[in-house]
């Protein structure tokens, strides 16, 4: 079932991964610009982005354990 988890898995949990990779790549270069321009307000921005990537991160490992979970018990 491990192998082939990504072809059956949900599309909540596809939404999930591809939004937490998304935000924390986003909140990557933002950090990388403000940092490079001296803007402190960007850069400090950029780790809320980077934390809502991360929640989401988490997000996506409870409902992937809830799937495997419910899979085990049938």
């Amino acid at each position: 079932m491990l192998n082939e988890f990504w072809a059956t898995a949900s599309t909540t949990y596809k939404v999930l991964v591809f939004s937490a990779m998304g935000l924390i790549a986003t909140g990557i270069i933002l950090n990388l610009v403000g940092n490079n321009t001296g803007n402190q307000g960007l850069a400090l921005a950029s780790l809320a982005v980077i934390g809502l990537g991360l929640i989401l991160h988490i997000a996506g490992i409870v409902v992937r354990g809830q799937t495997i979970r419910k899979n085990l018990k049938r």
